[in-house]
């Protein structure tokens, strides 16, 4: 369309012009010049579609185009990656980066970011090593095992433990009980996992029960292993029927097989003694027979993403020199974070408060409704009379396909309209509290806007940022 009024049209200045103005210089100090120019280019076309459309007088507000221009850049550089407080209900949760790592193991993990490290270098005898070895001997002396490989994570570890098998037969064979064909998120399906790693699923058993004849009758001279699955992130529950794994590793040695045990999370000392609902952890797979155990870095660990590998020396050896290796390997900042969280775990009197998801997992509901106490009248402030805030008992999740059905018990703040109830106003406050500076996740439950404070550090950011809630 033609703008009916040129002036106006005219009245806009060049690019140019704008950019010899010491406002925008300011702008271009901050930003660069590339950015600036573009995104001056951009505003200036919003204004000329806006000016084709309206015929009436016109006058160009410089400081208020530069203000915008500014705003603009400032949301354009916004880190995408950006930290928030993880008011969910759920301590691991996958969508927001799953475990909080310690400050000693992010400090290792500057150290590594900023300065020359001996990742692939032997400083004894000054020849080129193995990037391994910088956590092989703590992940051995932690989980048991005589050697240790560590890849990008748990999916990761599975594939290459199985995919290592077609050195040993051809189209080798793995028998799995049908309950634990298990899938996580990101549709990570193990019948699809075993394909793309080269090996042929053999199911047996049904959903509920399996028995120890049904691997007994599955087996065949080209089978490589037998696998069991922890099945983290569900439980089959009622009439059903498992195979001791001491049993099932008798079997699998007897008749010449490996014996694998996928755990999923992985953890490597007894969440009971903590106060926790037990979880597998690699030393038991170990003791009960398994030549091969795969678990997660990033879950009930506590630490980086990562799949870890331990077992029998020949395997690891066998594993490390699969060419897959390097393309799932891990990078400098992984292992400088996974050594300084497992020398953590080696001193378990303290691991409660220097591990953060174990300190966070063992919060009481009485010291989370403190917390609740003094949060309370600032978030009830915020809401201006729009809402009504109370402390609520609630339960927090442990997530990431960890302990399933188990429950901690926690406290939270639950906000309600002040008024009739409204079916939206839930997600709107859910969207004004994602809004804020550094946004606040929480979840609805029955018409409420919930927050759960298990996982709320750094208490003062939050209650400060609250007044620009809006609502």
């Amino acid at each position: 369309m033609v703008n009916p009024n040129p002036a106006a049209r005219r009245a806009l200045p060049s690019v140019d012009r704008l950019l010899t103005s010491s406002a925008v210089a300011l702008v271009v100090a901050r930003y660069g010049r590339a950015l600036t120019t573009d995104t001056i280019r951009e505003l200036l076309q919003v204004q000329r579609e806006k000016l084709a459309q309206n015929a009436g007088t016109f006058t160009f507000d410089e400081a208020g185009f530069i203000a915008a221009c500014d705003a603009s850049l400032a949301k354009q550089t916004q880190p995408s990656l950006r930290p928030v407080f993880n008011l969910s209900g759920t301590v691991l949760h996958t969508n927001l980066g799953r475990a909080q790592m310690p400050q000693s193991v992010a400090d290792a993990v500057m150290t590594a970011m900023t300065r020359p490290v001996n990742l692939e270098f032997d400083l004894g005898g000054g020849a080129r090593g193995e990037r391994d070895t910088h956590v092989e001997k703590w992940i051995t002396r932690l989980a048991g095992g005589d050697g240790a490989v560590v890849v990008n994570n748990n999916a990761a570890a599975v594939y290459l433990a199985l995919n290592s098998l077609g050195a040993q037969r051809a189209k080798p064979e793995v028998i799995v009980s049908r309950g634990e064909l298990i899938e996580i998120g990101g549709a990570f399906r193990i019948p699809d996992i075993m394909k793309r790693a080269g090996v042929k699923l053999v199911e047996v058993g049904t959903t509920n029960r399996t028995h120890l004849k049904d691997f007994a009758e599955a087996i065949t001279p080209r089978t490589a292993a037998i696998m069991k699955v922890h099945t983290s992130n569900y439980v089959v529950q009622g009439f059903t029927a498992v195979v001791p794994e001491p049993e099932l590793a008798a079997l699998a040695h007897e008749r010449g097989l490996l014996y694998i045990v996928d755990l999923g999370s992985g953890m490597l000392v007894n969440l009971e003694d903590y106060g926790l609902p037990h979880e597998p952890t690699p030393r038991e797979a170990l003791a009960n027979g398994a030549d091969l155990v795969t678990f997660s870095g990033d879950k009930l660990l506590g630490g980086p993403q990562a799949g870890l590998l331990v077992g029998k020396k020949e395997l690891i050896a066998r594993i490390r020199k699969n060419p897959m290796k390097r393309a799932l390997r891990v990078d400098k900042m992984t292992l400088a974070a996974l050594d300084a969280l497992l020398r953590l775990y080696t001193n378990p009197d303290k691991l409660r408060e220097e591990v953060t998801t174990l300190r966070l997992l063992t919060r009481t509901r009485a010291d989370i409704r403190v917390q609740c106490e003094r949060v309370l009248p600032p978030v009830q402030a915020a809401l201006g009379g729009n809402a009504q805030a109370t402390i609520i008992d609630t339960g927090s999740q442990i997530g990431s396909g960890s302990l399933p059905v188990d429950s901690l018990p926690s406290a939270g703040i639950a906000i309600a309209p002040a008024g009739k109830s409204k079916s939206s106003f839930a997600d709107k406050l859910s969207q004004a509290f994602r809004a804020l500076p550094v946004p606040v996740i929480g979840h609805i439950k029955d018409g409420a806007f919930v927050l759960d404070l298990r996982c709320l550090d750094h208490e003062n950011e939050f209650v400060a940022q609250l007044k620009g809630l809006n609502i």
